[in-house]
């Protein structure tokens, strides 16, 4: 089983033990017990949802600090589009990466540029693909989406398609460039992703294509919102820095890419429950005339992601509005050849990671789940969540590993005490009779 390097943790300190992350978690892996949440790492994907919905804000996003991009002698911005939406009255892009370069960047290159130099990969090989088996090619660009599918759908995995992610695509041009451009060897040059998304620091942390990631780091668009912010509003000589169109910019928002790619038989869903339920039907066969699937673990897309400042619909607004002034795209024939095969097309396939091996012998394995079936018929099926288990069935194999008891069922310990009242009943009358 693969290990990762989670960027979704949790602050003991603030956590009331509520249980409302272990009830919207999509893998169940949080458990409650002794007052306080705990996340099972292996069953984690870091879409997170537990960061969004915890009213203690007891679940944090662990990204890199601005700091850490004095390491490098040269520094470069990636920033993701979903930041083009997080600030009222910018009224240009040009503005926002300026903005950048006083943060302390050298460079900055655009995610969304990025967006655009992947997009014609995609459609290519959507194109040149039979569909067999009745599965589409599932979008690569969300990482929480992928962490889902080796989890709970690892069968769909073969079918995610073969091209890296526009973060991935804007570091190695961005990269490419600066060493040109200076002749610094790649050791000098520090590439951060202005993230969104907590998914997007583990993708960073522990590559799923590669044994390294072409992005050094990742900085949280919510960790220097404000310094950004004041240095926004003073007035600034604009220079003419973006390269990016509105199709790059829009895979900011669900539909983005499926537009960029322009595959007409598409499908996009954003939401993690939503898309859950798609992969499902996708796997059922119910989905056989579908050429391409783009999956968002975020409601809205990238611009709901947890480490962002602004509501969401507002983000997506300011958008639509930077995208009108924008043209279609401002790349040429010659700009898509900056990216290589060998750059663009990922040779390491995903490999499953199974919340929930048994045992590695079959026989012992199958006799775990004959037990586990066994415990969850005779529990009440209501998954209350009273026990510190996200469900019946969930408690049922915390039982059977052994990191629960059948009396953590607050029915099973009424029905226990109530048996036990009523022993001492009958004891009594025996020893009155």
């Amino acid at each position: 089983m693969a290990t990762y390097n989670h960027s979704v943790k949790l602050d003991k300190e603030k956590c009331k033990g509520c249980t409302t992350c272990m009830r919207h978690c999509p893998t169940e892996a949080i458990r409650v017990y002794d007052g306080c949440a705990h996340i099972i790492a292996d069953r984690c994907i870091d879409c997170g949802m537990c960061i969004k919905v915890c009213p203690y804000h007891a679940k944090v996003a662990v990204t890199d600090p601005l700091e850490i991009i004095q390491w490098y002698k040269y520094k470069i911005a990636l920033p993701a589009p979903t930041l083009y939406g997080q600030f009222k009255g910018v009224a240009s892009v040009d503005k926002l990466l300026e903005g950048l370069l006083a943060l302390g960047f050298d460079d900055v290159f655009e995610v969304a540029r990025g967006a655009e130099l992947v997009s014609p990969r995609i459609a290519e090989r959507v194109k040149n693909r039979k569909l067999h088996d009745g599965v589409p090619l599932i979008s690569s660009a969300c990482p929480a989406i992928l962490r889902l599918m080796q989890v709970r759908f690892p069968e769909l995995l073969p079918n995610v398609v073969d091209v890296i992610s526009p973060m991935e695509a804007a570091a190695i041009v961005a990269r490419k460039r600066m060493m040109e451009r200076t002749g610094c060897d790649e050791k000098d040059v520090g590439v951060f992703f202005i993230t969104p998304c907590a998914a997007k620091m583990t993708a960073i942390r522990s590559p799923m294509f590669s044994p390294t990631s072409p992005v050094n780091g990742a900085i949280s668009i919510l960790d220097i919102y404000g310094q950004l912010s004041a240095i926004l509003s003073k007035p600034r000589r604009e220079q003419k820095l973006s390269e990016a169109g509105n199709m790059g910019v829009g895979w900011a928002q669900s539909g983005g890419e499926m537009l960029a790619v322009g595959v007409e038989n598409s499908l996009n869903v954003d939401g993690i429950e939503n898309v859950i339920q798609v992969l499902e039907a996708i796997e059922n066969g119910k989905l056989s005339d579908l050429e391409f699937f783009e999956g968002l673990a975020c409601t809205g897309g990238c611009l709901g992601g947890p480490p962002t400042f602004e509501n969401t619909y507002v983000a997506k607004n300011r958008l639509r509005k930077l995208i009108d002034k924008l043209p279609k795209s401002k790349m040429g024939p010659a700009d898509i050849q900056e990216l290589t095969d060998e750059d663009v097309y990922t040779t390491k396939e995903l490999e499953p990671n199974p919340a929930l091996k048994l045992d590695d012998d079959i026989s012992i394995a199958l006799q775990k789940m004959r037990r586990i079936e066994e415990i969850t018929a005779e529990l009440p099926g209501l998954d209350c969540g009273s026990c510190g288990s996200p469900s019946c069935k969930a408690l049922a194999e915390d039982i059977v590993f052994g990191y629960a008891v059948e009396l953590d069922c607050i029915f099973k310990m009424k029905q226990q005490i109530k048996n036990l009242a009523q022993n001492m009943v009958d004891l009594a009358d025996t020893t009155r009779g």
